[in-house]
């Protein structure tokens, strides 16, 4: 009979998983063993939130949920931040730690703590493994963890029970609910009713668009019935952004707020696509007049009340949008155009003209990196001028933790994607400060031979900080340190380093990254005031 960990390990094979990312301990080993067993490859990082943003990165690769596993105590402790990154950024993740047997509970003491209690605010559920309900435990976890909305599920096995034969009586397996449209009736009617009389439609996408996989349904309606679009950072790409209908991204530039909030107050229809507000900012609450027709589609119950919407359909966002657009006729909408005025006002505000800055440096590379290139953003002020500079041409492909805003993601979520798609080019944009968060894992990114390009803004400095410190009138302090001698550590962790500091030079630079079999840092040193005004 298998044990415990083989049927862990099967179900998440079975479910696409083919990394596990983490640092083993003597509780896990069981459970690594068995991983590898049925071909989950285990990769081995310095740190365990490293290893969550590997794991989210593989995730945006596959579609399959991501694996972390941990040993008991500190190990557990040193995830608390990429699981809850999971939660608030909607991201399918199993951790898998070990604990002590119930046995030695009570009568043992270290390194032991209650997972549960830790992580039970941070997680969808928590479940600790039992004999003779494993298969039933693991197939909980990874239908709640894709279930609407995605997040962590946290699974706890007992040492002993670990590797304990269990029966495999039933091989329980959930069935994956069908898309789930909006029922015919009175609701369905109004929307369409709005829909038809509108003549200055808006649509708002967000995160829950690309794990319905509805970025098609989405992007036909905008075209075909001229409705122009806004998406949250996550949601980039769902409408290519070289679309004359593509107005961008939302969620943190007070700058792109200027143009886009005043859209939703001219609007006569509002229609909310998977939009998930836990990425924007303060100014985003009830952005638009009460008497706007607002349409929302979502795939759970609105409690966050961020906003409100007239008629609300809770389900699959690709079936709704493409039941409230039967049996209408599109028709010219926008007479005055003012969303291509907004457009072209967006364009100029964030236009990358300078000769050399962090505009410059992301608008260079956008012009190397093929369409289906994908790119990482660190947090920080980069993270919101690269938000609004950088096209995307199809969903997944800029990644970043947006609703969490944690540092020190790009470069694992870079490496996660890049070692489940080796095949595409990735680049990780960091500032210097994010990056050496995590220049231990440099080593995890050399021995798995990730040929990576890893762009660092390089200004000694917290910039985004320094600049809300000034914006108040507060003393300059804790935001500056000491500079890193990038090339110098790229060539001491295996890989290739560059200083560049001209257009020209970084275009041939980066070229040049995407022909190696191993990562490059290229160091680009910007001012210290090079985001005032920008962002």
């Amino acid at each position: 009979m298998p044990s415990a960990a083989d049927i862990i390990a099967r179900r998440l094979f079975d479910a696409g998983c083919r990394h596990a990312f983490g640092i083993p301990g003597g509780e896990v080993l069981t459970v690594m063993d068995a991983l590898s067993n049925a071909g989950i490859e285990f990769v081995l990082t310095k740190h365990e939130n490293f290893a969550g943003f590997m794991a989210e990165g593989a995730f945006h690769s596959t579609g399959a949920p991501g694996v972390l596993l941990a040993t008991l105590g500190p190990g557990v402790a040193n995830a608390v931040t990429v699981v809850a990154n999971a939660l608030q950024d909607r991201v399918p993740l199993i951790f898998l730690t070990g604990c002590v047997d119930p046995v030695d509970a009570p009568t043992y003491t270290h390194q032991v703590f209650d997972h549960r209690a830790l992580l039970g605010p941070i997680t969808k559920a928590s479940f600790t493994v039992v004999d003779g309900a494993v298969d039933v435990v693991i197939d909980k976890a990874v239908s709640i963890a894709l279930d609407d909305q995605p997040g962590p599920v946290h699974i706890d096995v007992p040492v002993g029970v670990a590797g304990n034969p269990q029966p495999e009586a039933f091989g329980v397996q959930r069935v994956r609910p069908a898309p789930a449209a909006p029922a015919p009736g009175a609701e369905l009617e109004t929307a369409r009713r709005y829909l038809r009389e509108a003549m200055r439609p808006l649509m708002l996408a967000g995160v829950d668009v690309l794990y319905h996989n509805a970025a098609p349904a989405v992007a036909a309606m905008a075209a075909d019935f001229g409705i122009p679009l806004i998406t949250t950072y996550k949601a980039k790409g769902v409408l290519p952004e070289d679309h004359p209908l593509a107005l961008g991204a939302a969620g943190l530039s007070p700058t792109a707020d200027k143009f886009l909030l005043p859209l939703l107050k001219q609007s006569d229809l509002i229609l909310l696509v998977g939009y998930d507000p836990i990425e924007m900012r303060m100014g985003w609450r009830n952005p638009w007049d009460r008497h706007t027709p607002v349409v929302e589609f979502a795939p759970v119950p609105n409690t966050h009340y961020v906003h409100q919407a007239r008629v609300s359909f809770i389900g699959h966002v690709g079936a709704g949008v493409s039941a409230l657009r039967e049996g209408v006729e599109p028709k010219p909408t926008w007479p005055g155009d003012e969303p291509g005025t907004a457009r072209a006002a967006l364009r100029s505000a964030f236009k990358p003209d300078e000769e050399w800055g962090p505009a410059a440096v992301v608008d260079t590379i956008r012009g190397v990196l093929p369409r289906h290139g994908v790119a990482t953003a660190d947090s920080g002020a980069h993270r919101i001028l690269l938000s609004q500079v950088w096209e995307c041409y199809e969903p997944h492909t800029l990644l970043q933790s947006s609703a969490l805003g944690a540092m020190g993601g790009a470069l694992p979520l870079a490496a996660g994607f890049k070692l489940s798609a080796p095949q595409r080019p990735v680049v990780a944009f960091t500032g210097d400060a994010g990056l050496e968060m995590v220049l231990g894992d440099l080593a995890t990114v050399r021995d798995q031979r990730l040929a990576l390009v890893i762009v660092v803004f390089i200004d000694e400095l917290l910039g985004l900080i320094e600049i809300k410190q000034r914006q108040s009138g507060l003393t300059n302090l804790g935001v500056e340190f000491g500079g890193t001698d990038f090339v110098a550590l790229a060539q001491a962790m295996g890989g290739h380093g560059v200083v560049t500091a001209s257009r020209d030079e970084l275009a041939r630079e980066f070229e040049a990254a995407l022909n190696r079999d191993s990562f490059t840092i290229l160091a680009c040193p910007i001012s210290k005031r090079a985001y005032d005004g920008r962002l």
